[in-house]
């Protein structure tokens, strides 16, 4: 049997309640250093992979005997858990389906993650793979690459440049919990992201319409044994991909900092691809090469 805690915030108006929903706004998570989680997904996954910054889960009784592994888990972890009316978690999140999370915000320095990174895949002998997303703003986009760097197993997501706030509620929840697998640094231009990634072994690649590789031909001479024309990038190898804005792409000058620039085919009549969708196709042809 679950161990339901008696409710003990019954007031939708109670001071704690509004500070808590004052984090969907970016105002207030600047202030306190703090974001919001919402969602049974995104709550059970930043229980179990990033426990140390769980400041408080907020549960009603239903969610609570429904989620009955995100309550074990957050008990046995010594995490704070407070059980509130259905209007309470009504009002601290629309979105919330009765399960909310606070966390603290972490920073990533990016010569430290990829450092780090770098130096276990080469003793590992693996290849990095990495997403940088350079003034995403739509949070929908930034964080379904997230979720997609997650699922082809990146190491790092970089949001560089004026790229959207990853603890925006909106990026969080399109995660679904992979906001919490994996470091996602935020920050740097992409200049700075570009050098340090180079230095670290991989090559750069920037995903655009116009580019001069076609996706499908460098999977094709993908690997060591493989024979390449000079200049043509090796998917098999440490990569960077680079992705640009939804309205208006790269520029050309961030397409210039690459190495290659790559495009995905369109078989079709479409126009072109979603952000989300080409990165995701990028990432995945990654992945396929390095295994």
């Amino acid at each position: 049997m679950p161990r339901i805690p008696d409710v003990t915030l019954a007031n939708p108006r109670a001071d704690r309640v509004k500070q808590v929903r004052a984090l969907s706004g970016r105002s207030a998570r600047s202030k306190h250093g703090q974001f919001l989680v919402e969602g049974p997904q995104g709550v059970r996954e930043a229980v179990r992979h990033a426990t140390g910054d769980v400041r408080d889960v907020y549960l009603s009784q239903a969610a609570a005997a429904r989620y009955d592994e995100i309550l074990d888990d957050a008990l046995d972890a010594g995490l704070r858990v407070r059980v509130g009316a259905p209007e309470v978690l009504d009002a601290m999140s629309p979105d919330g389906q009765g399960v909310v999370a606070v966390l603290r915000a972490r920073s990533w320095p990016l010569a430290d993650v990829v450092g780090s990174l770098a130096a276990s895949r080469d003793e590992a002998g693996r290849p990095l793979m990495v997403a940088v997303l350079a003034t995403v703003r739509d949070p929908g986009n930034a964080g379904t690459v997230i979720r997609a760097a997650d699922a082809a197993g990146a190491d790092l997501v970089v949001l560089a440049g004026e790229s959207v706030d990853v603890h925006n509620p909106k990026v969080v929840r399109s995660t679904a919990g992979s906001l919490f697998h994996l470091p996602v640094v935020t920050g740097p231009t992409l200049a700075e992201t570009v050098a340090a990634l180079r230095d670290a072994g991989c090559t750069v690649l920037a995903a655009d319409g116009a580019g001069d590789h076609d996706l499908d031909d460098l999977l094709d001479v993908a690997g060591p044994v493989a024979t390449r024309e000079a200049g043509t990038p090796d998917l098999a190898a440490s990569t960077a991909w680079v992705f640009g804005n939804e309205a208006w792409g790269l520029p050309e000058a961030d397409r210039e900092l690459a190495d290659a620039v790559v495009r995905v085919p369109i078989r079709g009549q479409a126009e072109s691809l979603n952000l989300a969708t080409a990165a995701t196709v990028c990432l995945y042809a990654s992945a396929r090469a390095q295994r």
